[in-house]
């Protein structure tokens, strides 16, 4: 479980302060729920998400736990490296909008016939519960020639999973080249 602290001062001084301490800066929040300004060592956050096995995961703040999910981040320009993170409390029961990955298993055969493999959407929104939320949304995609796609409409949603996307729009393809 990832540990972290509670922010006393959100002020500018003691947030550069905590950067250069290499603490991440975090923000938790959720329906009905009061915000907590946090930060993480930026090394155990980045090695913890890498590690982790799912979209929602534990973190410890204070004394409380709670279950969340990353909804935006932002990063340096330069060396982009991570200074501020937003993570959402997963409530159960209560529907809002996750951004869950697209995996791929296989070769394509458009490969060669001068085609090049792209992921369209690296991530789809989908709005459900967090009892609900598929983990990954996963394509094989040997029979992929050029010019093929793969699209929103192909997706298996699950009951009370909802995507907000237009049906025909790619999420992974091969595309002809010149």
């Amino acid at each position: 479980m990832l540990e972290g602290i509670v922010r006393e001062s959100i002020d500018k001084q003691s947030t550069k302060q905590l950067r250069r301490d290499g603490y991440l800066i975090a923000n938790i929040y959720g329906k009905g729920f009061e915000n907590v300004n946090a930060a993480f060592k930026s090394n155990e956050f980045i090695r913890a998400m890498k590690s982790k096995e799912t979209i929602a995961f534990e973190v410890k703040v204070g004394a409380n736990t709670h279950k969340v999910v990353i909804q935006d981040y932002q990063s340096e320009p330069i060396n982009n490296g991570l200074i501020h993170v937003d993570l959402m409390v997963a409530i159960p029961g209560v529907r809002a909008t996750y951004s869950v990955p697209v995996t791929v298993e296989g070769t394509p055969k458009g490969l060669k016939n001068k085609g090049m493999f792209v992921f369209h959407k690296q991530r789809v929104p989908v709005k459900c519960t967090i009892e609900n939320l598929p983990e990954t949304f996963h394509f094989v995609i040997d029979d992929l020639d050029a010019g093929d796609n793969f699209l929103v409409k192909d997706l298996e949603l699950s009951n009370g999973v909802e995507c907000f996307l237009h049906p025909s729009v790619p999420v992974v393809g091969v595309i002809k080249t010149k």
